[in-house]
């Protein structure tokens, strides 16, 4: 087989491969396994692997990168007008071969294991930081069902219900209802 580019379209666990030549006629197309996507690329000599930029995108382009293979990343938004039909994989990755061809798509960055590790970090601390903001609405509304307020920001919902939520002990979650329902009927509702 002569394929110097190939397409990738990259899944969770199967892989659909389009091999084109020097002029860019698709030569041969495969739909591989993970073993069987990485074993494939052992016995041929490929000049160029286009996928889109997703997910497993960045392990697999330094994966190829280390056997001397050039990888080009392309931005999947991008890559979507290049697909002639329906969305399949076996269309996507014809499609990346299209979109590889025109030289129009400033390909994405290829990025290090510490730069995917520090993108890691930041999007779970986000996540938490989004988590937390629900968490104390939702506790905020709650004691607005009893009657009870509090200061907008984390602190001021914080610092009001230090001392009125159960702890592990019978006592002090019977001092919490108490607690609970003194305010309610002060505040007369």
């Amino acid at each position: 087989m002569n394929a110097t580019t190939v397409a990738v379209d990259l899944a969770k666990s199967v892989f659909e491969l389009a091999a084109a030549d020097e002029h860019w006629k698709v030569v041969e197309r495969a739909r591989l396994t993970r073993g069987q996507f990485d074993r494939w690329f052992q016995n041929r000599a490929v000049r160029l692997v286009v996928m889109e930029a997703c997910a497993t995108a960045h392990y697999w382009a330094r994966t190829l990168g280390a056997r001397g293979i050039e990888v080009r990343l392309l931005p999947a938004k991008y890559v979507r007008a290049y697909v002639k039909r329906n969305k399949t994989d076996a269309a996507d990755a014809l499609g990346l071969l299209e979109a590889a061809r025109g030289a129009d798509i400033t390909p994405v960055a290829v990025k290090s294991i510490e730069q995917q590790a520090l993108q890691a970090l930041h999007r779970l601390r986000s996540g938490w930081m989004s988590t937390r903001t629900r968490r104390i609405n939702m506790l905020r509304g709650f004691c607005r069902e009893f009657g009870m307020r509090y200061r907008s920001g984390r602190r001021g919902a914080w610092r009001r219900s230090r001392g009125c939520w159960p702890t592990s002990t019978r006592r002090s979650r019977r001092c919490c209802a108490r607690r609970c329902a003194w305010r309610w009927r002060r505040s007369g509702s």
